[in-house]
């Protein structure tokens, strides 16, 4: 008799570390800042990328774990992706009900490159904006948008 309650006890535990949930509805996504990061010099040009910083806020009564984010750029007026950065946002510890991870910064590796000084690129007439568009999912869940957002034709050292 202890061995079936032990066993259901089991079962009922490794049922539970397998819960699936929608990270759309989980999660919220706070100070959300974007610009033009410098990635320095590349073939002995300065080299700018879009860059998007944010933090993931748990809205949830439970703890949220194991979420991967996807960023995917575009420049404007474009479908096809110019660049893209996966990560692994919150690991297996998990976040906490109500509380806020720390800053994922997540960049293309993709963008303009020009011999003009940065200020310059950002002002020169035939650059085109870029926006980045944040995916989310939980475990084997399908990629659910978290939100869109445009880049800020600002300067980024960090």
């Amino acid at each position: 008799m202890k061995y079936r309650a032990f066993v259901l006890l089991l079962a009922l535990g490794i049922a539970g570390c397998g819960r699936d949930f929608e990270v759309e509805k989980v999660l919220k996504m706070t100070d959300v800042h974007t610009g033009w990061y410098d990635a320095g010099i590349y073939e002995g040009k300065n080299k700018l990328v879009p860059s998007v910083s944010l933090k993931l806020q748990n809205v949830s009564s439970d703890v949220v774990d194991n979420v991967q984010v996807n960023a995917i750029f575009r420049r404007v007026g474009e479908t096809q992706a110019w660049g893209e950065h996966f990560v692994r946002a919150i690991d297996s510890s998990g976040l906490p009900a109500g509380q806020t991870g720390g800053s994922l910064v997540l960049r293309s590796n993709l963008g303009y490159t020009g011999t003009e000084s940065r200020m310059q690129m950002l002002r020169n007439s035939q650059f085109v904006d870029a926006k980045v568009e944040i995916f989310g999912r939980h475990g084997s869940r399908s990629w659910q948008k978290l939100g869109e957002f445009p880049i800020d034709r600002q300067l980024l050292t960090e």
